[in-house]
């Protein structure tokens, strides 16, 4: 079950302790994509720039994996949602799939993500902090919740930067920041 989920303006204290950084600065992140991401038809979430085979719609399929994947699979050890079953058979479906997605089941899919997020995140703070070990990795050295709260900020970082493009591209819209 996935908890609320919370896109809106909060300011970024000046000088936070280390959760409110890492929190702050994912939320910031966040809210950005949403900006970037939001308001456009079907058509513009499939748009691509030059050769690639990027799309707005892909990137919000696939942020809402990597926000399961960190957070509901990896942190916690839970299977994923059932949404992300076609992958066995196809690793490259959040990608090739999303030009099928209405905006609206593709934002829907991304907010559930977040909010099943925001409620991992919460009970690994209440169980660990940030020292909180991931219940399942690959790496020879267990990552804690610290850890992947930076690989998120750095995905979300990545890919807001793409959707920028992309965005600028299909309708001008440019800026580093989501409105208040």
């Amino acid at each position: 079950m996935s908890g609320p989920v919370e896109l809106s303006y909060r300011p970024f204290p000046a000088a936070p302790d280390e959760v409110e950084a890492l929190l702050g600065a994912l939320h910031r992140n966040r809210r950005t994509f949403a900006w970037k991401t939001g308001g456009l038809g079907a058509e513009a979430m499939r748009r691509t720039l030059g050769p690639s085979t990027m799309t707005l719609g892909g990137l919000v399929k696939h942020l809402a994996l990597v926000e399961d994947h960190y957070l509901t699979h990896q942190l916690h050890g839970r299977d994923y949602p059932a949404v992300w079953a076609p992958m066995a058979e196809d690793a490259d479906w959040p990608w090739s799939s999303a030009a099928g997605d209405t905006p609206e089941a593709l934002t829907s899919l991304w907010l559930e993500a977040v909010g099943r997020s925001q409620v991992a995140v919460a009970e690994a703070l209440a169980d660990g902090g940030l020292d909180r070990p991931l219940a399942l990795w690959d790496w020879s050295e267990r990552p804690n919740l610290r850890r992947v709260l930076v690989d998120l900020i750095e995905e979300y970082a990545r890919h807001t930067g793409h959707a920028d493009l992309l965005r600028e591209q299909i309708d001008g819209l440019v800026g580093e920041d989501a409105p208040q």
